[in-house]
């Protein structure tokens, strides 16, 4: 692996960092851009079209041609993992030079990530109970809680990674580069399993090795390690990276869909992941003066303070947008355009636009459960295991089962009893009145 194989680095440099809030501009425009694409992403994929039994609601890129050049622009979770190793590392070093722990650091993400889920959780089971008694068919309701659910894999991911962090930033601190070629080597282990067995439920155990990987190639960057490389380096490490990609894709290893490569993850995503990171070392400087500009700095501060809130309600605010648009077309007796048709493309942009504003809007209006203060850190390691785990549960359930009002109400009850045990006993959780 081109992990495994980096050459010797001279003495590294911190990540720089804005004096006034110890935040790497450069860093938070990259992953509003990368929000940015994953709703542009899934809003495009969505396709509506009317039958004589009624809507159908599909996947718009299914045995389409266009599906894998886009996936190349728009495929950004690898750089969304690496940019939460890179911020993860810097905001656990900060909160143990003030003098917290580890356990403080976990329960401070279980709260950051589960409670803009929970209220999420919640409003789409009752939004599904609404659909039902209402007299909307079964069948379209379950499409609708499959679509919810998918994008869901990435909160359970990111909420491992996390709760991870504390201990991957030790084996990081003792060995960086021993550590992240093992994480590589377990990811490369897994496909060939997959390939020689022809089982594709053995590319799960991806779920860890690939994002886990990406994340510690965050700390690499955060430390400065990749930046201390030599220009000629970096570039050689990125383009023998696309190279290798390319040859990959060309003998059949890998699809040249890079969604496709995402469910269950391949190590073709590691690759995507250096090209990413040595393209943003490359032109740091460059990226740094871009999140300087006004425009640009609105845009990230107004991203930035709502990342998870953005990504876990852009797929209801999708589905919602679908719904209404082949209700629209029945009631009215407007034919929609068959998808992937010049009618069809010619609509995108405003459906595009659509989706940004809406989703926007709607993160504005939620935004404060995700704000909100976290209450105290529980001091015990054991609570706060058993509140990760039951976090986790609560995510895989809708993921495994699909979103059904009764998934989704015990799935609310796990994200609320892991809220609790992540704080500190008699600590109230913000918000979880409204669920009661």
């Amino acid at each position: 692996m081109v992990i495994a194989a980096a050459p010797r680095l001279s003495t590294p440099t911190p990540a720089s960092s804005d004096h006034a809030g110890h935040r790497d501009t450069g860093i938070d425009v990259v992953r509003a851009l990368c929000v940015l694409g994953v709703v542009l992403l899934h809003a495009v994929m969505v396709g509506v079209t009317v039958s004589e039994t009624g809507p159908v609601f599909e996947n718009a890129s299914d045995g389409t041609s266009w599906i894998a050049p886009l996936s190349w622009l728009l495929q950004v979770m690898p750089l969304f993992f690496v940019i939460g190793g890179f911020s993860g590392l810097l905001a656990y070093r900060r909160l143990r030079a003030r003098g917290g722990s580890a356990t403080a650091f976990v329960a401070g993400r279980v709260h950051r990530l589960l409670r803009p889920a929970l209220f999420t959780v919640g409003a789409v089971g009752v939004a599904l109970a609404v659909l039902t008694v209402l007299g909307v068919a079964p069948d379209l309701i379950a499409v609708a809680g499959f679509r919810y659910g998918q994008p869901l894999w990435f909160l359970g991911v990111f909420l491992l990674c996390q709760a991870l962090l504390p201990a991957l930033v030790a084996l990081h601190e003792r060995a960086p580069l021993r550590t992240i070629a093992v994480l590589a080597t377990g990811a490369v282990t897994v496909d060939v399993l997959r390939a020689l067995t022809g089982t594709d439920a053995v590319g799960f155990l991806n779920l860890a090795f690939v994002w886990l990987t990406m994340q510690q190639l965050g700390f690499l960057l955060a430390d400065g390690r990749v930046d201390a490389l030599r220009r000629r380096t970096r570039v050689v490490i990125g383009a023998g990276s696309l190279a290798l990609l390319i040859v990959l894709f060309l003998v059949g290893v890998y699809s040249p869909d890079l969604i496709a490569n995402i469910n269950p993850p391949t190590s073709a995503l590691l690759l995507v992941g250096l090209i990413h990171t040595t393209l943003f070392s490359l032109h740091r400087a460059r990226i740094g003066r871009f999140s300087r500009r006004i425009p640009v700095a609105a845009f990230t501060a107004f991203v930035t303070r709502r990342t998870m809130t953005i990504y876990l309600w852009h797929m209801p605010v999708l589905l919602a947008m679908a719904g209404a648009t082949a209700l629209v077309a029945l009631l009215g007796g407007v034919a929609l355009p068959a998808l992937d048709s010049a009618e069809w493309w010619a609509a995108r942009p405003l459906w595009l636009l659509s989706a940004v504003v809406l989703t926007a809007v709607v993160a504005v209006r939620v935004d404060r459960f995700e704000n909100h203060p976290s209450p105290e850190a529980t001091a015990s390691h054991h609570r706060l295991a058993l509140g990760t785990l039951l976090g986790l549960g609560g995510v895989v359930l809708l993921l495994v089962l699909g979103t059904t009002v009764a998934t989704a109400a015990l799935a609310v009850l796990l994200l609320v009893a892991a809220l609790r045990l992540a704080g500190r006993p008699g600590s109230a959780v913000p918000g979880t009145a409204v669920v009661a």
